[in-house]
């Protein structure tokens, strides 16, 4: 079964910092494109970060830039978004997406993922 779960969210002061976990099953992330979005109370999903197709394709909205960082590790099949300096406007239920195979387009986020996972809530106070 293919699955998305994501982890590592929760309730921080403003200025703290969370690690969110993004573990795959059914499939592997290797090289797969994979995004990191967001939706707070009365918005619109926004992507936040994306890698692509190798490591070094990153990409993060400019709200988050400096402060956020996405990774994958390959052996845990599980892509992470650190994220420091939280702020908040930050709070927002966060998700992620993937490839369900690697597509080796141009570096960037994706106008669609294939899988989604059901998110979790990241809340700070201010």
């Amino acid at each position: 079964q293919v699955q998305l779960v994501e982890s590592g969210g929760g309730l921080v002061q403003a200025g703290g910092s969370l690690r969110l976990s993004c573990k795959a099953s059914g499939f592997t992330l290797d090289n797969n494109a994979i995004g990191w979005f967001r939706r707070a109370p009365g918005k619109e999903r926004e992507v936040v970060a994306c890698i692509g197709n190798s490591d070094d394709s990153s990409v993060y909205t400019d709200s988050v830039w400096g402060r956020f960082t996405i990774s994958r590790d390959n052996a845990r099949n599980t892509v992470y978004l650190e994220m420091n300096d939280l702020k908040p406007e930050d709070m927002a239920v966060y998700y992620c997406a993937a490839e369900a195979f690697p597509r080796f387009l141009p570096a960037g986020c994706r106008d669609h993922y294939d899988y989604w996972g059901q998110g979790t809530q990241v809340t700070v106070s201010s």
